[in-house]
């Protein structure tokens, strides 16, 4: 058991835990984080708590949850069926907590989250659903969940479940683990929540990006010394643009926006419930995104109504890179805008020496479980029935949030042929097995300025480093441990990453 953090471990003095996780939401959505996007409970939350400046995620949804869910590399843990670790919410029922899971799963498909550790779970468990329809992989407390009423909308069912569920027992702490789909496609946006937005995004995506940006240096979320990353060649300016693309393409972004308000909303219903039934001063909550923005544009969408559920709208590419502003890539890589989203984190007790602090130390969502096991004195598990258990990758963060510091180590990132490895300040990252690059992160994080050809032995050895650990930390094999190419990757060569330009000729569906 670890020492960093002293309290009494009655149950009465043990910490309910939030871990809100939603999909797709690159860096600078939230208010907090630079975006014009309303969120002001999230806002709030992040002035009165600690946000965090790098806090790597694994690039995708399924390889993220595995690493959040066990605290451990994604390699390591086993898949999705955590041959060789257990779940946190095994791991938190050891420790005496009531456990839920709301939202999605996208884990092993065959067993709902009740057979992983979770006393109640309402929601889907494959990776994307009908936002006002539900599908046919919706479970509830471990059976199929068919009866989606009229006025259904998933983040709002979600939120619902889970204060129901919290007020079941209010003498045992609680292990929440929501996990909103929003903003992730199909853009399901209530009507409200859309318009608000029809005539904030007509400005484009260059003048979104310059905004955000402008504000994160005000802020202090970034280092004016880093420059706001190049808009790709594959992605038109929005001046070059027609009449009908700006129209099409200010709708998609205002439906995404209108996701994001509505996240804002159900975590404000929350906290509200929470203050009110007493309990929020005894809540740890920690706000996290599986990956960055999704640069996917379904080429098959059947109209452009964002509260139509038979829509089928990505946000695309050229808004993805906005929404992740001021880095460069997006979901699938391992360049900053596809790892790291923003963070926040509240609980007074633990976080009254870094209140309203943006901090800088690096870290990964593998960090997760080993942190609240620490917060609460508990250990890790070292055997469990049926698995055969490794040591958590992660560890506990709670000095950082007591200003103390941690030794340094390195971090590895790879999904499919997208590679990274984190080392002190020195980054080194491969999109598609394109060429090496090579990164200052403290002196550049937006990665403008690759320095591979300036230090090629920095270069050979951490290439060399990268390939040691995808034994012991990724165990890859096959065609995503070949060489990279010596050349950039190209962009654009699949249906799903469609350029603008020519998306408004797509689909003229049935218009409300």
């Amino acid at each position: 058991m670890a020492d960093t953090f002293s309290q009494d471990n009655s149950a009465a003095r043990k910490p309910n835990i939030i871990i809100i996780l939603v999909d797709d939401m690159g860096y600078s959505s939230l208010g907090s984080f630079g975006g014009e996007i309303d969120t002001p409970n999230l806002d709030n939350i992040a002035q009165a708590g600690t946000r965090f400046r790098q806090f790597y995620n694994c690039a995708k949804c399924v390889s993220t949850r595995i690493s959040i869910m066990s605290g451990q590399y994604e390699g390591r843990a086993g898949g999705r069926k955590f041959r060789n670790s257990v779940t946190m919410g095994e791991a938190m029922q050891t420790a005496g907590y009531r456990t839920i899971a709301v939202g999605k799963w996208h884990l092993d498909e065959e067993k709902d989250p009740t057979h992983y550790g979770f006393d109640r779970h309402f929601g889907h468990l494959n990776g994307a659903a009908n936002f006002f329809l539900g599908n046919e992989h919706f479970y509830k407390n471990g059976k199929p969940f068919k009866n989606f009423p009229k006025d259904f909308y998933a983040t709002d069912a979600f939120t619902d479940f889970a204060i129901e569920t919290i007020n079941e027992d209010t003498e045992k702490p609680f292990l929440l683990y929501l996990a909103y789909n929003a903003p992730h496609s199909p853009l399901h946006c209530k009507k409200p929540d859309f318009e608000k937005y029809i005539d904030v995004y007509t400005k484009g995506w260059d003048e979104i990006r310059k905004e955000r940006y402008r504000k994160q240096i005000k802020m202090g979320i970034i280092d004016p010394q880093w420059t706001l990353s190049k808009r790709p060649d594959f992605i038109p300016s929005w001046n070059s643009l027609c009449a009908e693309e700006k129209k099409t393409q200010a709708y998609l972004m205002a439906a995404y926006a209108g996701m994001v308000d509505n996240i804002d909303q159900n975590v404000g219903r929350l906290i509200n419930h929470l203050k009110k039934s007493g309990r929020w001063k005894n809540t740890l909550f920690l706000f996290l995104s599986d990956n960055g923005a999704s640069p996917y544009t379904n080429p098959s969408f059947k109209n452009k109504v964002a509260d139509d559920p038979e829509n089928r709208m990505n946000v695309g590419v050229a808004w993805a890179n906005a929404d992740n502003t001021p880095f460069s890539r997006f979901k699938q890589n391992q360049h900053e805008g596809g790892i790291s989203t923003g963070a926040i984190l509240h609980y007074p007790e633990l976080t009254n020496k870094s209140k309203g602090k943006i901090l800088n130390e690096p870290l990964h969502v593998m960090d997760v479980l080993p942190t609240l096991l620490d917060l609460v004195g508990s250990s890790y598990p070292t055997t469990f029935p049926g698995r055969e258990i490794v040591a958590p990758s992660g560890r506990s963060f709670i000095p950082i949030l007591q200003g103390k510091t941690l030794p340094q180590r390195e971090l590895f990132f790879q999904y499919m042929d997208n590679r990274a490895l984190r080392n002190g300040d020195w980054k080194l990252v491969s999109a598609r097995s394109g060429a090496w690059e090579l990164y200052n992160i403290k002196e550049d994080r937006t990665e403008t300025k690759n320095l591979a050809a300036k230090f090629p032995e920095k270069v050979e050895a951490m290439k060399k480093r990268w390939y040691e650990m995808t034994k012991s930390v990724s165990k890859v094999s096959g065609k995503y441990m070949k060489p990279v190419k010596s050349e950039p990757t190209q962009w654009g060569k699949t249906k799903r990453e469609l350029i603008p330009g020519e998306i408004h000729k797509m689909g003229q569906g049935k218009k409300k």
